[in-house]
């Protein structure tokens, strides 16, 4: 339970007016920082939900699939331009985005994660790995500002973060294909 307590403070700490401020200033805090540590604040508060709603955890993600999905689903949304921007000029999507990556994308990526097969999370890593390559092409490549509230050279900056990403889960994936796991389960 104090996971859960560390995660509703950090939860707190981004809610705040001067951090909102302040990581929604530059393109690359705002997706790289802002947007991940809200999904991490939700993945230290899942223990709660799961002691709280056993039931609900077990009956709609016993085997972590659905709850894979939706992380993917709300990841997918939270990448596209469109909706970062609306993010810094509309407040329902602004609110959208502090409930749905902590409570729809954190909470089920901690919940699942446990529950998915190796092929599965082979398969997480691969699409995320393609996702975030997809997404550095279109933010690097893209001779037009994709969001307004940036310049073109932060969304460039952004895009090569994406490729790092990337790259470090491919990486991250080839190494897990030599090492034998066994022994740390």
């Amino acid at each position: 339970m104090k996971q859960a307590i560390y995660g509703l403070g950090l939860y707190i700490f981004l809610c705040l007016p001067p951090v909102i401020t302040l990581l929604e200033s530059i393109m690359s805090f705002h997706m790289h920082m802002q947007m991940p540590f809200l999904i991490v604040a939700g993945f230290l508060m899942a223990p709660f939900f799961q002691k709280q709603f056993p039931y609900l955890f077990e009956k709609w993600n016993h085997n972590g699939i659905p709850g894979i999905l939706l992380f993917t689903i709300i990841m997918a949304y939270w990448l596209i331009p469109r909706t970062m921007d609306e993010a810094l000029t509309i407040h329902a999507v602004e609110i959208f985005k502090f409930i749905s990556l902590p409570f729809l994308a954190g909470v089920p990526l901690r919940d699942s994660w446990r529950k998915l097969s190796k092929l599965g999370k082979n398969i997480i890593y691969i699409v995320f790995s393609i996702m975030f390559g997809v997404m550095g092409w279109l933010y690097v490549a893209s001779p037009t500002q994709l969001c307004n509230n940036y310049l073109i050279v932060e969304q460039k900056t952004l895009g090569w973060g994406f490729f790092a990403f990337a790259l470090c889960i491919i990486i991250y994936f080839i190494q897990l294909l030599f090492i034998d796991e066994s022994e740390y389960e």
